[in-house]
Order: structure tokens, then C-alpha cells, then sequence
């Protein structure tokens, strides 16, 4: 996709309803809730679990949120989440009534969980321990930005997972886990089956994400300026998203 035509609004989402079924796959931080400098320093809006909830309603089920984030931890900000989710980067999958999709998650090992915690004690970056993986935060040290991308690189070959980069973070996630990949699972359920696709994101790892709704008849939404891109269109900001969701 010409990274070009990111520039452009997307259709009103009640123009989208009108014209069929329609599914939208939500990231969580940079575009529900705005980026922080660390993952427990959001400040989610007061009453937004409950906002999605109502969505959902409208869209007959068709929506989910896939983060990076944990879903017990997304949970842990903004109370339950009743909808369709997944977590840790798609490799933990549940319909809105909880019931698992996919072939479930894999734990991060602890030879992986211990050789990231004792980089970022050594490094002075912030180690984020996730159910299905583990991550290194350094905004607060983007300089060591490159040398912790390629350790984690590295252990990742060692152990036979694989990395997932994003915005001042590199993760280790179970290899063949991607957003794109819990879109695909989600759109061969019902309700989402048959629906017109959608994902909304900002980050790199939502790339996936806009690539496999645009092989489904849908495309991706960007959230802020990022080139380039596999999106067809672009919000500006976590409010934007929030208005054209009517939320």
C-alpha cells in the first residue's frame, strides 16, 4: 500500500455499518488509551470498558481489542473487558464470553524470563514480565534502544521464539504470534465471519494487523504519522479514535 493514502479519514463508521457487516480490531495503548512512559503509568478514561462494551453492541459482536498488553492486565486498568480480546501480541485468544481461540498461549520459559530481567537490572532498562512474554522498555534510555533490540535478537534464536519491536520496547513472543494472525483466528468465528474488517493502531506491530484486513476486503487505520505504512487511512490521536468509535 502507498504509504501516501494514510493520509486520508475514514469513512464515518455509520457509513461503514450502512453499507454491511463490519468488524474493528482495536490496539489498546497509542490508541484507547494515550502512550505513557511506562506501561502502568496510563490514565485510561473513566467508564471505557463499559464505552466498548456499548460498541460492541452496535457492531453485534464484531470487535476485539488485540494488544500487546496482557488482557488481565489491560483489565487491570480499565476493570472487565466483555468483549472479544487478545493478549501478549495474539497468543492469547478468547471470545467475549471467555472461551479460548486458537491453539492457546505458551509460557515464556524461564531461561528467557531470567536472562531479559538480568539485562535491564545491568542496563537500567524497565523488564515487564507478561504471561506469554517478556519485555524490555527503554523509553527512558532510548540510546540503549539498539543494543537491547539485538539482545533480545539474540535470545530469541537461542530459544526458538521471536521478537516483536514497538515503540521504546522489544518483546520476546511464542514464534508465529502476530495481531494479523488473531485477526485471522477472530474472522473465522462467528460473529466476526463474513464481516468487513477493519484494524485500528498505531504501533509497529499493528502492521500485521492492517495487512491481513486488507487481504479480507477491509484495510487499516493509523493512528498519528508513521511512514510508512500498510494502513489505508489515518486518525490523529487517541481522541480522534475515540470520536470516530463514538465512544
Amino acid at each position: 500500500m502507498d504509504s501516501g493514502l494514510a493520509q486520508r479519514s475514514p469513512p464515518r463508521l455509520a457509513d461503514l455499518l450502512d453499507e454491511g457487516p463490519t468488524a474493528l480490531f482495536l490496539d489498546f495503548d497509542g490508541t484507547l488509551v494515550e502512550i505513557a512512559p511506562g506501561p502502568d503509568a496510563i490514565a485510561p478514561r473513566e467508564g471505557l470498558a463499559g464505552a466498548l462494551h456499548a460498541l460492541a453492541g452496535r457492531l453485534d459482536g464484531r470487535l476485539a481489542v488485540i494488544s500487546g498488553r496482557a488482557i488481565a492486565d489491560i483489565e487491570r486498568h480499565i476493570g472487565s473487558l466483555d468483549i472479544a480480546a487478545a493478549g501478549s501480541h495474539g497468543t492469547d485468544i478468547r471470545a467475549a464470553d471467555g472461551e479460548p481461540l486458537g491453539d492457546g498461549p505458551a509460557g515464556l520459559p524461564e531461561a528467557i524470563s531470567t536472562a531479559l530481567e538480568g539485562y535491564a537490572a545491568r542496563e537500567g532498562l524497565a523488564y515487564e514480565a507478561k504471561p506469554h512474554g517478556g519485555a524490555l522498555h527503554y523509553r527512558a534510555t532510548p540510546e540503549r534502544g539498539a543494543a537491547a533490540n539485538a539482545f533480545a535478537r539474540s535470545l530469541a534464536d537461542e530459544h526458538g521464539w521471536q521478537v516483536q519491536g514497538g515503540k521504546d520496547v522489544v518483546e520476546l513472543v511464542a514464534r508465529g504470534a502476530s495481531k494479523g494472525g488473531a485477526v485471522e483466528i477472530f474472522m473465522a468465528s462467528g460473529p466476526f465471519a463474513g464481516a468487513r474488517p477493519f484494524f485500528i493502531g498505531d504501533d509497529l506491530t499493528d502492521e500485521a494487523g492492517f495487512e491481513a484486513c486488507e487481504a479480507m476486503g477491509g484495510a487499516g487505520i493509523i493512528v498519528g504519522m508513521r511512514e510508512p505504512t500498510a494502513a489505508t487511512y489515518r486518525l490523529d490521536g487517541v481522541a480522534e479514535v475515540h470520536s470516530w468509535l463514538g465512544l
